[in-house]
């Protein structure tokens, strides 16, 4: 367990079978060798509950990498999924270190975006050189567990996890797999992640007040005179205001 990651290991012969049934990506490149996947588990209803990287090490080890906030809820509900699969979840003794530029050995990249550089997993922390990663999720429009992606609320699709490689058609079901697929393939998206300027400060979670006085959505991380908001695209013309801000789309 980091600050704030939760660090599980993955062991039985069922163990990417199992995920690969629940999860929204495509766990099948981890079979053959080292790698991380992004994905999350959706309601019935095609909702976010929670995001994770599955990794696959070097020497074969399976982790989970959860925010730790997620961490209890997620694992009653794999586990209650499991049922009489070979998977087993439990704690691991290894640490989460992240950072930028060149990769130590043995370190991945993260599958989002490149902006947000590696992910290592070992028995310690490795030396971090301090980084805003605020400020790279607002420049990159990444959302982030507990703040803009909010468990049984969000729409994966609205949250940007086909650009961010979170989700795979081609894959098969998952839990909540017919809603996602009907959004992508027979809806316009209405509403979605934006990334806006903004001048002055809200808090986080405020709402976002369109120029016809009308609610237009939500504001969430800002960094840089710019911000994550979440927004009705029909009302996200012209000055908008939250809180003691003003913002507009970038």
């Amino acid at each position: 367990m980091t600050q704030d990651r939760t660090i599980w290991s993955l062991t039985g012969k069922d163990a990417l079978s199992f995920l690969q049934g629940l999860v929204t990506n495509d766990l099948r490149p981890l079979e053959t060798g080292p790698g991380i996947v992004w994905a999350a588990l959706l309601t019935p209803q095609g909702k976010y509950l929670a995001d994770f990287f599955v990794v696959r090490l070097v020497d074969g080890t399976l982790l989970i990498d959860i925010a730790t906030p997620l961490a209890t809820d997620t694992l009653r509900r794999l586990t209650l999924y499991r049922l009489r699969a070979d998977a087993q979840i439990k704690a691991s003794e290894l640490h989460l270190t992240r950072g930028l530029g060149a990769m130590p050995d043995g370190a991945l990249p993260d599958p989002r975006h490149p902006a947000l550089g590696w992910r290592f997993y070992g028995p310690e922390h490795l030396p971090e050189t301090p980084v805003d990663w605020d400020a790279i999720r607002v420049a990159n429009l990444i959302p982030e567990s507990g703040i803009e992606l909010v468990p049984d609320d969000t729409y994966i699709l609205e949250a940007g996890f086909e650009r961010l490689h979170g989700v795979d058609f081609r894959k098969g079901c998952y839990v909540g797999q017919e809603v996602t697929a009907r959004m992508k393939h027979k809806t316009d998206l209405r509403k979605g992640l934006v990334r806006v300027a903004i001048e002055g400060e809200a808090p986080v979670g405020s709402e976002i007040v369109g120029a016809d006085g009308k609610p237009a959505g939500t504001i969430f991380t800002q960094s840089g005179g710019f911000a994550i908001a979440y927004l009705r695209h029909d009302r996200s013309k012209g000055i908008l205001t939250s809180s003691q801000a003003r913002l507009w789309v970038d």
